[in-house]
């Protein structure tokens, strides 16, 4: 059965501010145990050097935030400057209302207009509903690193998909 409330809410860039909400929603990523290695939040400062200062965007809904995605760089090498891996985030009561698919494909336009020409994911095997997300936003799996890290004590293999840009690193 449809919902039969549509969820409305904004795309908007994160701002300093956001930051505890942000940090909430990454925090239900780690305990759900299917979306990062990582086991504790880092704290502001360090989750700002770990990320682009492009292409930081939230999804909220009145004054609460659902969601947030952001880019990493792949490499420090100047070859690699239109390549970056993509995080996307929903809170736990916010799944399953298309605020993935729609901060994927948001950040998937500013990231074309940032000169990225190439998004890459690495997701747990697991993490089916990320993987559909990714597909149907134009990603393809070009690989997998089975049992590439362990993650509690159990080792995990990580599927790395891939959106090269139709726009940008063509020419």
């Amino acid at each position: 059965m449809a919902n039969p409330t549509k969820m409305e809410f904004l795309i908007e860039p994160m701002t300093p501010a956001d930051w505890p909400q942000v940090a909430a929603i990454y925090r239900q990523g780690i305990d759900d145990g299917d979306s990062t290695f990582e086991t504790s939040v880092p704290s502001q400062q360090v989750w700002d050097e770990l990320h682009l200062p492009i292409c930081r965007l939230i999804v909220r809904s009145d004054e609460k935030v659902l969601g947030w995605a952001a880019l990493s760089a792949v490499s420090r090498r100047q070859c690699y400057r239109g390549v970056a891996e993509v995080s996307v985030y929903v809170a736990r009561e916010a799944r399953g209302q298309g605020i993935g698919k729609a901060l994927l494909d948001r950040i998937i336009k500013d990231s074309e207009v940032e000169g990225i020409w190439t998004l890459q994911g690495a997701t747990f095997e697991e993490n089916t509903a990320s993987l559909r997300l990714q597909e149907g936003c134009g990603f393809r799996i070009v690989g997998r690193r089975e049992r590439i890290g362990q993650l509690n004590g159990r080792w995990r293999t990580t599927v790395l998909t891939e959106r090269r840009s139709k726009k940008v690193g063509g020419e």
